[in-house]
């Protein structure tokens, strides 16, 4: 049966219920500006780890690209920032908003149609496109490339989608719970190759050498911020409010330049 199908038919019978959740949700605290919280004095966002350099731990500490741009979030709103790692099917379906379990949600996320059906999303704040990650030399440079082979995807991605959509029959997909997982599958050989986002490919070969990322496919992917479905706009109004603002002030090119220094800057700031 295409995925793509089943999908679809998950995504439609997932709404109601998920409507069902924010009805039965209301233990919500007000801010001043009329932005909803779970938790009184706190920020709470949902990310899934790890994801760097958007989101990793270090120190004991959970630090990233999108840690510190929530930051300012949690700043204008005179809160403090708590992060839940959750997986990532409770994000990208919106259910670890719509229940309650978190605020916003931060999680290196595209924006998609399918996912803007069942949470709202924030201005575009990074862009991304697709990459191949393979052991260095490898020869892999295309989808094509890889008939008769493995590729490694993670689960609930756009990647995914991507791999299931364009890449030949013949090519055995694998499914790993997390980046961590299917980039390691990918440095050991497990899988031949692994397709995820190219900022956190990038990350990873920079600091594991005997990879590499053998080619990009232009997808044209920005990422967003989220929060529940038609139950939070103050939140997603001080949000992008929050964003426009580091993106003309400098301090967007400057968080971005901590964690993507050779990166070209986004269009849409400045």
């Amino acid at each position: 049966m295409d995925t793509r199908f089943v999908k679809t038919l998950a995504a439609v019978a997932l709404v109601p219920l998920l409507l069902v959740s924010c009805a039965a949700n209301d233990d919500s605290t007000a801010l001043e500006g009329g932005e909803k919280v779970v938790a009184e004095g706190k920020l709470t966002v949902c990310t899934h780890l790890p994801y760097e350099p958007f989101q990793y731990q270090e120190d004991g500490q959970i630090v990233g690209f999108d840690v510190d741009m929530v930051d300012l979030v949690a700043k204008e709103l005179g809160v403090e920032q708590t992060i839940v790692n959750t997986p990532f099917e409770t994000i990208e379906t919106g259910q670890a908003m719509s229940t309650g379990k978190c605020d916003l949600a931060a999680a290196g996320m595209t924006i998609t149609e399918e996912r803007s059906r069942v949470m709202d999303f924030s201005d575009p704040y990074f862009n991304a496109t697709q990459a191949l990650l393979v052991q260095k030399g490898a020869g892999y440079d295309s989808l094509e490339s890889l008939s008769g082979k493995t590729l490694g995807v993670q689960t609930g991605t756009t990647g995914q989608e991507y791999a299931e959509e364009n890449a030949p029959a013949d090519v055995e997909l694998k499914v790993f719970e997390d980046l961590a997982l299917l980039s390691g599958a990918v440095k050991t050989g497990s899988v031949d190759a692994g397709i995820n986002d190219n900022g956190v490919l990038y990350d990873y070969v920079e600091q594991n050498p005997d990879t590499e990322v053998s080619i990009e496919f232009d997808t044209g992917e920005q990422y967003g911020f989220a929060v529940a479905k038609d139950q939070n706009d103050a939140l997603l109004d001080t949000t992008n409010q929050v964003l426009d603002q580091a993106k003309q002030d400098g301090t967007y090119e400057k968080l971005f330049r901590k964690y993507f220094p050779d990166a070209e800057l986004p269009g849409f700031v400045g």
